[in-house]
């Protein structure tokens, strides 16, 4: 049987499942934080699960290369290429808060064919193969049905780093003016996953990694949501900005980004300076 003929998910799925494993294990024990750059965290359980799933990798698909969050990298022109995010939500993790994932995205000639995230809080584990569908837990998920951005909830996040340089600010204060709210959990693959089985309507987000996005926006798709750029445009790995949606509202969505950036219709932040002497009246 040769690779192309492999059905991956299910080593995928078991990896996943003992990388969070060995998360929970650490998250148990409230790991020692440290940093890499100025506010980029990191842990030894994320090295220690990169580690695991890149023993891994090289063990049951050697010809295949490899990108990894923590600096895994193996490039031997593979067709095949796995993106590996060993802990997705590092600054929850560290901080007890229990909302982050293992995720795993394979791609075949550039194109994605298979992705896993897994949940260990929860014991939910998200899975797609291209043309297959999406599961959770091994049952089929779609995405939501709501048809009105008005009537949606979204997701998205911010960066850890120069968030005074990025606009999302703007996004999001117009965003949650037009729907039902809008959640910044902390972990953009589990955003993703909860768009592909209808908690959420949609996501977006700036400058994103391809191990953040390889599994996610793939799981959307095969649960029947779109993900493009901001213009609407096709999405890639390399692509600095993610909206992933049921569909049915992505064109409204992208309408309000394109009138955040074009200045149109914005209402104005509260001045802070006139909550405090309205408090003090």
């Amino acid at each position: 049987m040769t690779s192309e003929n492999l059905n991956f998910v299910p080593a995928m799925e078991q990896i996943a499942r003992d990388a969070g494993a060995l998360l929970m294990r650490h998250f148990r024990q409230r790991v020692k934080i440290e940093y890499k750059g100025d506010a980029d965290l990191v842990t030894i359980a994320d090295r220690e699960s990169e580690a695991l799933i890149l023993a891994r990798v090289r063990s049951e698909f050697p010809s295949h290369d490899v990108m990894g969050e923590e600096g895994a990298r193996i490039e031997i022109g593979s067709d095949y290429k796995w993106y590996i995010d060993p802990l997705d939500g590092t600054t929850n993790f560290a901080h007890g808060f229990p909302v982050f994932c293992v995720s795993l995205g394979l791609e075949r000639r550039g194109q994605r064919v298979a992705g896993v995230l897994y949940d260990p809080t929860r014991d939910e584990l998200f899975a797609a193969e291209l043309g297959c569908g999406a599961t959770l837990n091994g049952e089929r998920i779609q995405v939501s049905k709501t048809a009105s951005l008005g009537e949606c909830l979204l997701a998205t996040g911010f960066p850890s780093h120069k968030r005074h340089k990025n606009p999302n600010i703007f996004f999001y204060h117009q965003i949650t003016l037009k729907t039902h709210g809008v959640r910044r959990a902390g972990s953009a693959a589990l955003d993703l996953a909860s768009v592909a089985c209808g908690r959420f309507d949609g996501f977006w987000e700036i400058n994103l990694n391809p191990w953040d996005t390889a599994a996610g926006v793939l799981i959307v798709e095969e649960a029947g949501g779109r993900v493009t750029n901001f213009q609407g445009g096709l999405f890639e790995l390399a692509s600095h900005e993610t909206v992933a949606s049921n569909g049915l509202v992505h064109d409204a969505l992208l309408a309000e980004f394109d009138a955040v950036l074009a200045g149109r219709g914005l209402e104005a932040l509260p001045d802070p300076r006139e909550y405090a002497r309205a408090q003090k009246s």
